[in-house]
C-alpha cells in the first residue's frame, strides 16, 4: 500500500484576502468582541468568506464541553460566563456588515441547563426584531438530545437549522466526544422536522479520516431518510497538534460522484469539495434549493 504524504495536493490550495472587505469584517469583530467559528476552528475558508462578507458567529464563549477530535477549539469541564449582550451585538454587527443571510453558530455548553438555547433564541430574535427579512442560520449542537430546548430554538424562528452528523457511524466513537452520538444526531435532525417540518435542515459530513465510500453513502442515506433538506460534503484538515491526523486527500472526483448521488436520492442543495464547509457559501445555497 502506497503511504500517504501529508504534503496538500494543489486542490486545496487557499488564497489570501484580495479586498478590503477582509480587514472591514475583521476590524468590526474586534470592535464588539465577538467571536467566529472562521477563526476559531481556523477554517480554511476565512479568507475568502471575510473577502466576500460573509461569517459565521460562534456563540456561547471559547470553550467548549466536549472534545472531538476533529476540532481545535479549546474544551473545559465548564464554559465560560455567557454574555447577555452577545445577542445586540451580534444584530448590531450583522448590520454593519450588511450581512441579508447571518449564520450562527456556538460551542457546546453541557454545563447550562438549557444546553444554550435560550441564548440561541434571544441572538435569533434580536437579529429578526431588527430587520424581520434578515434570513438566519443556526448551526447548533445536539442538546444532550433534549426536546425542550431544541424546540426552543425552532419556536424562534430561523430560516435553517444546521446539525452535523459529522462522520460515519463507525468511526463516530472515535472522531466525536463520547457525549454525541450518531443516531442522537439523526434523532436531532428527525425532531425538527417532525415540530416544524417548514424549517430547512442541514448536515455535513467530513471525508479524510479514514472511512470509506460506501459507508458515506448509508449515512447520506440515512440523513435523507431524516428529511434533511441540504447535504455539505468536506475534506477534513487537521486544525491542530492536538487532533486527529488527515488520512487521505479525497480527490475532486470523489467529491463529484457523492454530489450526484446525493442529488439522486433527492436533496433539495448539495456542496461537496474539498473546500467544502457546513457554513461554505450558506446563502447561495439557501437561494438555489
Amino acid at each position: 500500500m502506497q503511504e500517504f504524504s501529508q504534503e496538500k495536493p494543489g486542490w486545496l490550495k487557499i488564497r489570501p484576502p484580495k479586498t478590503e472587505k477582509y480587514a472591514i469584517v475583521k476590524n468590526t469583530l474586534a470592535e464588539m468582541g465577538l467571536n467566529t467559528v472562521c477563526t476559531s476552528a481556523r477554517c480554511p475558508n476565512a479568507f475568502e468568506c471575510w473577502d466576500n462578507g460573509a461569517l459565521t458567529f460562534m456563540i456561547l464563549g471559547n470553550v467548549c464541553t466536549r472534545a472531538c477530535r476533529f476540532c481545535a477549539i479549546d474544551h473545559g469541564r465548564r464554559g465560560q460566563e455567557v454574555n447577555p449582550g452577545e445577542p445586540a451585538a451580534i444584530a448590531e454587527a450583522a448590520r454593519k456588515l450588511g450581512l441579508p443571510y447571518v449564520v450562527i453558530t456556538s460551542v457546546d455548553r453541557d454545563d447550562l441547563e438549557d444546553f444554550g438555547a435560550g441564548h440561541y433564541a434571544a441572538c435569533i430574535n434580536e437579529i429578526k426584531r431588527r430587520d424581520p427579512e434578515t434570513k438566519v442560520e443556526v448551526l447548533i449542537p445536539d442538546f444532550a438530545g433534549r426536546v425542550d430546548p431544541l424546540r426552543r430554538v425552532i419556536d424562534a424562528g430561523p430560516d435553517v437549522i444546521a446539525h452535523n452528523i459529522e462522520t460515519v457511524e463507525y468511526m463516530t466513537p472515535t472522531i466525536r466526544d463520547r457525549k454525541a452520538g450518531y443516531y442522537r444526531s439523526l434523532d436531532v435532525l428527525r425532531n425538527i422536522k417532525r415540530y416544524e417540518p417548514g424549517i430547512v435542515t442541514k448536515s455535513s459530513i467530513m471525508l479524510g479520516l479514514g472511512e470509506v465510500e460506501r459507508d458515506v453513502k448509508d449515512t447520506i442515506r440515512r440523513l435523507h431518510e431524516a428529511r434533511v433538506d441540504v447535504l455539505t460534503l468536506g475534506q477534513y484538515l487537521c486544525p491542530g497538534d492536538m487532533c486527529l491526523p488527515v488520512q487521505r486527500y479525497v480527490p475532486p472526483e470523489e467529491f463529484n460522484r457523492l454530489k450526484s448521488f446525493a442529488e439522486s436520492l433527492g436533496f433539495s442543495s448539495v456542496a461537496a469539495g474539498p473546500l467544502v464547509r457546513s457554513s461554505y457559501r450558506a446563502a447561495e445555497f439557501f437561494k438555489g434549493r
